[in-house]
């Protein structure tokens, strides 16, 4: 996530949700792997990625949204909003009424959303300025 995108998360949090509300944005996902590929070729660097093996207590994805959680989620675009729970403790209305229905998301997180790969990822790169600033020093020696 760029910093752009975190405001703009920001923003359309304060925009659209209340308070105690969880919003996630919708995005793409990359392993380092395929980061470290695309800053490689964008640099043209010559370095060889060494791949060190899992280390302790590392985990291989980010759940963003818990399958708990998607139960209540509302998609909003780009988007999830998942209200603060604000439930009364009568549950005589399940009992009558029956459950209510559930959000068909199990779970959200980096290894079920879209995965980027090396070209993909060196465009986004290539968006920010910071990054662009840095190839073209970089290119100039």
């Amino acid at each position: 996530m760029s910093l752009e995108e975190a405001v703009e998360l920001v923003i359309f949090a304060f925009q659209h949700a209340e308070s105690g509300d969880i919003m996630v944005q919708k995005a793409p996902a990359c392993t380092i792997e395929v980061q470290a590929q695309a800053v490689k070729e964008l640099f043209h660097s010559e370095d060889e990625i060494k791949v060190i093996g899992i280390r302790h207590g590392e985990k291989m994805y980010e759940t963003l949204l818990t399958n708990e959680e998607c139960a209540n989620a509302i998609d909003m675009g780009n988007f999830y909003r998942v209200p603060c729970d604000k439930r009364d403790l009568n549950y005589d209305k399940y009992f009558k009424d029956g459950d209510v229905e559930r959000n068909p998301l199990t779970e959200f997180n980096s290894n079920n959303t879209e995965l980027l790969n090396v070209e993909q990822v060196k465009e986004k790169l290539l968006t920010l300025s910071y990054i662009r600033d840095e190839l073209a020093e970089w290119e100039s020696r």
